[in-house]
């Protein structure tokens, strides 16, 4: 009896206490209202969709491809108006314009507040060996043929196979290249105020030029390899009857040429230049920590001061120095030393 009298009393508890496990109101409130923003709402962009035919873009904003787009003649696209970002979306922009024609991407004069990321330019314009660039193709990859653009970006873009230049958009009024690849192009190959992290290749004239160049390689194969108010941590090559790297101020640099100077600058400082003609393979008024080497001019010639620097020549002077510091200077044929221990 003891034993019922207890479960009884157990279930009665929850029995009479329905109010202890009360639900609520089960009743739903409505239908869920958006949380989310659109795209349009965080960044409104304007695909371009053209396949074939040239796309003007004449409206600030925000634009992006969505295919690769291909012309046989005259532009790719043309950019009209200020504040522009295109974004090429991984796509290449190519042309097939017969003898070299058109422009890649074209910047109107004076334009200002731009920017162009992410694809490709491409054409079909080779150099048969001989510094003759021939074939069809855009005359222009990325150009703005009237006053200097201001403001402009150009990032991770490559540019191949142009008649003429690669991405030329002025040396001042803040116009920046990085990230970006130039590669076959008949004459100019990057020109902009501040270049970064790119790389200019088999150039039929000057292969690069900026204010202020940084980790960056250009190559001509008929001028100067890379042309640069302060330069570095830059190689610069020519082939030609170019200097291979030519600076106001060069730090970390190399500069190689075929027939002319290797590395020309006010101021050399832990840079190494070769020159496989008759000329110097480095010549600066002030030389640091430098080495340079020639067939048969000056391995490392400076009109200022040399200071523990090293010059070797295989037909003429290893190091010429007005006053050296603890420098070394060796040939083949005789070895000069002016004003040093």
């Amino acid at each position: 009896m003891k034993t019922n009298l207890t479960a009884a009393a157990f279930l009665s508890a929850f029995c009479l206490l329905p109010s202890a496990f009360a639900q609520g109101v089960l009743a739903p409130p409505g239908a869920p209202a958006p949380t989310m923003k659109s795209l349009d709402q965080i960044e409104a962009r304007t695909p371009i969709t053209n396949t074939s035919t040239l796309a003007k873009i004449s409206l600030p904003g925000s634009y992006y491809l969505t295919h690769n787009l291909t012309v046989s003649t005259g532009d790719g696209i043309d950019i009209n108006t200020n504040g522009v970002t295109l974004d090429l979306n991984g796509f290449t922009i190519a042309s097939t314009a017969a003898g070299g024609f058109g422009t890649g991407i074209s910047l109107n004069s004076h334009i200002t507040d731009i920017t162009i990321v992410n694809g490709h330019v491409m054409g079909g314009i080779t150099n048969n060996g001989n510094s003759l660039y021939t074939g069809n193709g855009f005359a222009y990859g990325i150009y703005c043929p009237g006053i200097e653009p201001g403001n402009v970006l150009i990032a991770h873009v490559t540019v191949s196979g142009c008649l003429n230049y690669g991405i030329y958009l002025g040396t001042g009024n803040a116009t920046t290249v990085e990230a970006c690849a130039v590669s076959t192009v008949g004459a100019y190959g990057i020109f902009a105020s501040t270049i970064k992290d790119s790389s200019a290749l088999d150039c039929g004239r000057l292969a690069m030029e900026g204010e202020e160049v940084s980790n960056c390689h250009g190559q001509s194969s008929g001028d100067t390899g890379l042309l640069a108010n302060i330069a570095q941590n830059c190689y610069g090559e020519s082939d030609g009857g170019g200097i291979g790297l030519e600076a106001t101020t060069a730090l970390n640099c190399e500069g190689l040429s075929g027939t002319s100077e290797g590395l020309n600058a006010t101021t050399a400082d832990n840079c190494y230049g070769v020159s496989g003609g008759g000329e110097d393979g480095i010549d600066a008024s002030i030389i640091n920590n430098s080495y340079g080497y020639s067939n048969s001019g000056y391995g490392v010639y400076a009109s200022a001061i040399a200071n523990a620097s090293y010059g070797y020549s295989s037909g003429a002077t290893g190091l010429y120095a007005f006053l050296g510091n603890a420098c070394s200077g060796t040939s083949e044929s005789v070895t000069h030393k002016y004003n040093m221990p």
